[in-house]
């Protein structure tokens, strides 16, 4: 803009603001391609009259002037998010009004959904495998039921480590990055694990914590990306999926992992499963973004019915640690989740040990059974995710929807894991544990759906915090097992997971939401 230009521009304001010395002056702009500039900020108490710009104008040398003619104005090329946000929702494109399908294709965001999905196959693949392989580890190196405890525990050492950090981390730097960096250290802790076993036993604790670490910044990760990929219409439908990802990982490797172990011994189950993140891998560094706003392949109609459904939001640069504590439906979230893991994480480290120790069945057949109530969970809780979503098109509040559901996954494992102590058959034990984990599997749209719902910007950050929780309880709660069978029971042990299932629903219908309670 020449230094002419700039005068004219200046005296051609309107005439109230000339004389009103209450007025204030307009931004002046000026644009170069899609950033707005702002030349001058106007909006001081007081209106510079002609005098003042008479004087203006004396004081100034016309060298100064000749400087801003030729004064060339940076522009950076990084635009901040909430522009970018703004200029995707001003695009003049046309949206499908019930978010389902866009013309073009299949939809990115499910594009998404579906690499986060088989990131949790993976992750349950390396995790679950333990709980098999362990049977001839034990065998092997001579392990009493309270070391196979903690070698089972071990992993959520590390687990606990990285949930804040993983959530923090997420929320500040993007989901794509720390997603993709668990997979890769998850899956070369697998590999590790035979090696560490012969080293000994404080080497073989290291490597689970260790993978316990690339495994604790999964969810934390995957909540950031969904809360910016998926609109609150198909949340539950999306979070579903994903986490039937990891049912569907514990059944491909419960019943895998026995028939490597047979034919090549049960280090091949670590060294063939861990192999499998860096073909993931690849694929997740070609085709996945942290946000509609960095994928230059989305289309136009896609981002705008993502983004309408969004609030523009600069990223994160500080955790208010103190408002968000201060909420009840935060720490309903933290107890809930808990009461919740403390009797998943059991079923899923110690079920294959139950069905040979009480069942009676082979390796073979322990890991076979082991995956029914795993299958059962995939499919519930896709089912749960379509009526948690069809009930809030409906009209249904969220926060009901969410107490529905949970109650469900609270309720289903404590009524059958009470059965189990009456049941004189193999068969009917099996088709308990089924019930039970299929009704858990509710859950995915209650608790864990319920993150994004109140803290959309922290979810990753929320996430990491009550997934802390539910860390601990499989801390304690897979440590504790092995000390109660050799002392008890597995009825003492079922125990325990009901009355944290009770205590649990008491807490989440008398103090969660479905409303978004932090900006």
């Amino acid at each position: 803009m020449t230094a002419r230009a700039l005068l004219l521009s200046y005296y051609n304001l309107p005439p109230k603001l000339h004389c009103s010395p209450e007025a204030t002056f307009p931004k002046r702009s000026f644009s170069s391609r899609s950033h707005t500039h702002t030349l001058f900020e106007f909006g001081s108490p007081f209106l510079p009259g002609r005098g003042f710009r008479r004087g203006l104008i004396r004081r100034t040398s016309w060298r100064a002037w000749a400087d801003v003619k030729s004064k060339t104005y940076g522009i950076s090329d990084s635009v901040p998010e909430s522009l970018k946000f703004e200029d995707a929702l001003n695009d003049d494109v046309l949206t499908e009004d019930d978010g389902e399908t866009i013309s073009g294709g299949f939809p990115k965001r499910w594009v998404i959904v579906l690499l986060c999905f088989s990131a949790f196959l993976l992750c349950n693949m390396d995790r679950v495998n333990m709980s098999i392989a362990i049977l001839p580890m034990a065998s092997e190196y001579h392990w009493s039921p309270t070391t196979v405890g903690l070698i089972q525990s071990s992993f959520f050492w590390g687990y606990l480590l990285t949930q804040i950090a993983g959530g923090i981390w997420a929320d500040t730097v993007g989901g794509k990055l720390v997603l993709g960096f668990g997979v890769v250290w998850w899956s070369i802790a697998t590999i590790l694990t035979p090696i560490a076993a012969k080293l000994g036993l404080p080497f073989l604790f290291i490597v689970r914590a260790f993978m316990g670490i690339g495994e604790g910044v999964a969810m934390p990760a995957m909540n950031n990306l969904l809360s910016k990929w998926v609109p609150v219409s198909e949340r539950s439908r999306s979070l579903a999926m994903v986490y039937s990802g990891m049912y569907l990982g514990s059944v491909t490797g419960l019943a895998f992992s026995p028939m490597l172990i047979h034919k090549f011994g049960w280090p091949s189950v670590f060294y063939s499963f861990g192999s499998l993140g860096t073909v993931w891998f690849t694929v997740w560094l070609s085709k996945a973004h942290s946000s509609p706003l960095d994928d230059p392949e989305l289309l136009p109609e896609e981002k705008k019915l993502i983004l309408r459904n969004s609030v523009s939001k600069e990223p994160v640069k500080s955790i208010p640690w103190k408002l968000i504590l201060s909420k009840p439906p935060v720490w309903a979230l933290i107890v809930s989740h808990f009461c919740h893991n403390w009797g998943t994480f059991i079923l899923l480290t110690w079920m294959p040990t139950y069905y040979h120790q009480v069942l009676k069945f082979n390796l073979t057949e322990s890991g076979m059974f082991a995956v029914l109530p795993w299958l059962t969970m995939a499919f519930s809780a896709y089912a749960g995710g379509w009526i948690a979503d069809s009930l809030v098109r409906k009209g249904v509040s969220v926060t009901v929807v969410r107490k529905i559901m949970q109650t469900i996954g609270f309720l289903g494992p404590a009524f059958f894991l009470t059965q189990l102590s009456h049941v004189d058959s193999p068969a009917m034990a099996v088709l308990c544990m089924t019930c039970s984990q299929g009704s858990d599997a509710f859950s995915q749209s209650g608790l864990y759906s319920n993150h994004q719902d109140i803290a959309p910007r922290y979810s990753g950050v929320l996430m990491g915090l009550s997934n802390t929780a539910g860390v601990l309880a499989g801390v304690f709660g897979t440590a504790a097992t092995g000390y109660i069978l050799q002392h008890g029971s597995w009825d003492d042990v079922f125990k325990v997971s009901v009355g944290l299932y009770l205590v649990g629903t008491v807490v989440w219908n008398l103090f969660s939401t479905g409303e978004k309670i932090l900006d």
